[in-house]
């Protein structure tokens, strides 16, 4: 497959991860998400993704008000930027390993149509999909995403209009995806979300991502990420292999041990990655028209 010529880039600003804490240029009210869009935007990113955080206490939300300040607040700057709210939050369970039907703190879980009210609220440029179930990191939290809940989820998504972009985890779910698609429940262009890294999905390893490249159906549009120090490394090798890119405080706070940066510093540097390869940085205008979006 050809190295990517022009290159989308997607800041994911905050995400639902315990980083809050750990670093103080992760947003985490709606204004500072809001600012930290349009900044990511204004250094190269022509898509955001979105999660909101309860903004007293920094813990990850799924409040459709919360969203739509996000959303309004960056429409209200001009801000030419393509708008991508995840749709994941409610599928998490923590199950007490000796009492299996216990659910312990931590347990978000709802069906797939309740993932979607605010986009259904807010009819965003897209929505994220995540396209299977997961041991999610050590100890008992699950990610549950049936395929009930997925039929569900992307058939309503497709009513709406909203472009889904879907989250893969595992080659699994990859497969999953592609039967959503035989099924009529996705519409062409397909766009993929390779994540690669999270324990204990598909590792970061450039052999697992050109397998998953290989499995994508023809005329995806694509791209992955890989967490932490990775993250660089895998702009670099998705632009190689064809594909976008996604950085961001969602999957890594730092450029070099210690130097913990913001969403638009890492926006920075991908675009730095971009042209040292030889490629352009797409605007959200030829974004759109790569992702099959109304302007």
């Amino acid at each position: 497959m050809p190295v990517n010529q022009d290159v989308i880039i997607t800041a994911a600003l905050t995400g639902a991860g315990d980083t809050v804490r750990k670093s103080p240029h992760v947003p985490v009210t709606p204004a500072q998400i809001a600012t930290s869009a349009v900044e990511a935007a204004e250094a190269g990113a022509a898509v955001v993704h979105i999660h909101v955080r309860d903004p007293e206490t920094g813990d990850p939300s799924r409040d459709p008000r919360l969203y739509r300040e996000v959303v309004e607040r960056i429409k209200e700057t001009g801000t030419d930027v393509i708008i991508n709210l995840t749709a994941g939050m409610g599928g998490d369970l923590v199950i007490d390993p000796d009492e299996p039907l216990k659910h312990l703190p931590g347990t978000d879980l709802v069906s797939g149509l309740d993932r979607l009210p605010h986009v259904e609220d807010l009819l965003p440029d897209i929505c994220t999909l995540d396209c299977g179930s997961l041991n999610f990191g050590d100890g008992s939290n699950l990610y549950v995403s049936t395929p009930d809940m997925l039929r569900q989820g992307a058939k309503r998504i497709q009513e709406l209009g909203v472009r889904p972009e879907l989250e893969i985890f595992d080659t699994g779910q990859l497969w999953f995806a592609k039967q959503l698609l035989a099924e009529g429940l996705l519409d062409n262009p397909t766009v993929f979300q390779l994540c690669m890294g999270i324990p204990w999905g598909a590792p970061a390893d450039p052999g697992v991502l050109q397998a998953m490249v290989n499995m994508l159906p023809e005329g995806a549009q694509w791209a992955s990420f890989a967490l932490g120090r990775m993250q660089m490394p895998w702009a670099a090798q998705s632009i190689l292999l064809g594909g976008q890119v996604r950085v961001g405080l969602e999957d890594n706070l730092y450029l070099g041990k210690g130097n913990k940066v913001t969403n638009a510093q890492l926006v920075e540097r991908a675009v730095q990655i971009t042209e040292n390869l030889g490629s352009r940085v797409a605007t959200p205008d030829e974004a759109r028209q790569k992702l099959g979006l109304k302007r």
